[in-house]
């Protein structure tokens, strides 16, 4: 076992303990809220509670057991990467596949794929998660970082934390977009009605989402979305929220938009461009993938629809 000690200076008083935990020690904060539950974590030399809400001055220790012995399989389960150096490797996650094992899917997920290449692995994310520096919904699919060593780890989540990665989404959003760009900033939070969905909520965390039109289709619109913060189900809540939610979401959207148009049966999400500086040497790695074959048939019947109601080529739809 290892322990953290943290002082916790004036300018961090008002701060939830558990996010603050999280903040200070790189640990998620859903281990950090675990490990509490478990009597892991004590402030001022006394066992507490997540939501306690800290003030200068008070001492924080956080007992990390040691890791478990790692029970992943390998699994030869086909993965397209993207980009790959010494440092870091960018892959093309399709919609379906979960990122690692959580409680419900033991196997079949992208870390099992990622072992059975036979490469090494970050290990600061815990023993469940080699090389995760951030995730995609089961249902989206699109580009994901894997770092191959702590090192590596380290750098790509501090400039996730700092908000120095450009991610950029597509998604088909019911309805016609008035803007052609717009910024949605809201905070998210768990939605006090449902534990499976996030909301906006007045105590939820910043969260910020930009968007500009690609194209206008007939009862939809397809968006360039950039993910600027990156909480659970971020583009999702705030698209639903605007009265826009995405195509196919089951979650988050109802009628039309849950359906989606004819021939979806997933999601319309997709993580299409990467910008972030290399761990080694810092320059700019882009990255992109394409929209896939599915969701490319689902706009190109959307398209001859369009053109059937408007007289014009499909080109002449797309908003550049």
């Amino acid at each position: 076992m290892r322990t953290l000690e943290v002082a916790v200076p004036p300018e961090a008083a008002g701060e939830r303990l558990d996010r603050f935990a999280a903040d200070r020690t790189g640990l998620s904060r859903s281990y950090v809220q675990r490990l509490i539950t478990d009597g892991f974590v004590h402030l001022d030399g006394a066992p507490t509670k997540a939501n306690v809400i800290l003030t200068g001055g008070s001492s924080l220790r956080v007992d990390v057991p040691d890791p478990a012995p790692l029970e992943l399989e390998p699994e030869a389960i086909p993965l397209e990467v993207v980009y790959e150096d010494a440092d870091l490797l960018i892959v093309d996650k399709p919609s379906g596949l979960v990122v690692h094992p959580a409680p419900g899917h033991a196997g079949g997920t992208l870390v099992n794929a990622l072992l059975a290449r036979g490469t090494t692995y970050g290990g600061i994310a815990g023993v469940m998660r080699p090389g995760i520096v951030h995730r995609l919904d089961r249902d989206t699919s699109g580009l994901l970082m894997v770092a191959k060593d702590d090192r590596a780890q380290a750098s790509l989540m501090a400039q996730l934390k700092a908000r120095r990665v450009k991610k950029t989404y597509m998604a088909l959003v019911e309805g016609a977009v008035e803007a052609p760009a717009g910024r949605v900033e809201a905070p998210i939070g768990r939605d006090p009605r449902n534990r499976l969905r996030r909301a906006v909520t007045a105590d939820g965390q910043h969260a910020t989402t930009g968007y500009r039109v690609r194209e206008r289709l007939p009862g939809w619109t397809l968006l360039e979305v950039d993910l600027i913060t990156g909480r659970t189900h971020q583009i999702r809540v705030h698209m639903a929220a605007l009265g826009h939610a995405v195509a196919g979401d089951p979650l988050y959207g109802t009628g039309t938009a849950r359906k989606g148009p004819e021939g979806l049966h997933r999601l319309f999400l997709h993580a299409w461009r990467l910008e972030l500086q290399s761990p080694g040497d810092g320059h700019l790695i882009r990255a992109q993938a394409p929209l896939p074959a599915e969701l490319e048939e689902v706009l190109s019947g959307l398209r001859v629809r369009a053109a059937a109601l408007s007289g014009l080529p499909t080109s002449d739809r797309i908003v550049r």
